[in-house]
């Protein structure tokens, strides 16, 4: 092999070393972009959907304790508020299941929903119930309890999965970084070694070619320089050893 070949054979495999190792790096780091997108679009929706969801919730039990002061128009204009934006945000959550078992969690939501609001819609202000706590701790608060829980039920199951999917991409964003930790380190080795071959197939024959020619311009002795591999130093060793022959002739 000549010595053009030999060193750029070596860059050529440092060179393919890196673009592998890039390669490698570009291709975790835009799986993880779209994992990070896919948590976004999934479960972040739906979590804060859940949340919309309790704080209607919360706003319909205010609005209920109003009717039962005999607040009629304030109460109603709260509860038919809130209910507004808990429809809204359920439509967001049962269009955006994405996780096993996800389904029946939406379900249980609307189900429980659907009893506390069946309690709401009857009339309260002029009736026996207005001002009756104890029906309002037994059956409306006991609703409410379970349409809210039903509602964080929901939002920890996203919970949950986002906060395993971010584990896994932790431990991809790792992956991502040791194709250029593998590379940096075979890089440092492989420049130790080719530094090292170039010290011995090129660096030392120079000198060795430089070192005979001063002996014989200091001592006339013949060159006497031995190149071992068959290359364009060999090649120039002989060419100086023919210029000096031709010189004594």
């Amino acid at each position: 092999m000549g010595l053009r070949a030999k060193i750029l054979s070596g860059f050529l495999i440092l060179s393919t070393m890196l673009l592998v190792a890039g390669i490698w790096s570009i291709y975790e780091l835009s799986t993880i972009g779209i994992s990070v997108q896919k948590i976004l679009d999934d479960n972040y929706k739906s979590v804060n959907a859940a949340k919309s969801m309790i704080e209607a919730l919360e706003r319909e039990d205010s609005g209920i304790l109003l009717l039962l002061l005999g607040k009629r128009e304030e109460g109603r204009a709260i509860i038919d508020s809130a209910d507004e934006s808990f429809q809204k945000a359920y439509e967001t959550a049962r269009s955006n299941v994405t996780i096993s078992g996800e389904e029946d969690y939406v379900n249980e939501v609307m189900n429980a929903y659907d009893t506390y609001r069946n309690l709401w819609r009857q009339s309260v202000v002029g009736t026996t119930r207005e001002g009756d706590l104890n029906w309002y701790f037994r059956d409306t608060h006991s609703a409410f309890r379970k349409a809210k829980l039903a509602a964080q039920n929901l939002m920890t199951l996203n919970d949950q999965t986002m906060y395993r999917m971010a584990s896994n991409l932790e431990s991809r964003a790792h992956r991502a970084t040791m194709p250029g930790v593998i590379a940096v380190a075979s890089a440092f080795i492989f420049a130790i070694i080719f530094s090292f071959l170039i010290n011995l197939f090129v660096v030392t024959p120079i000198i060795k070619l430089t070192d005979g020619i001063q002996h014989y311009l200091d001592s006339g002795r013949p060159l006497d320089v031995r190149i071992e591999t068959k290359d364009e130093l060999s090649n120039l060793v002989s060419s100086v050893e023919a210029l000096i022959a031709r010189s004594k002739q």
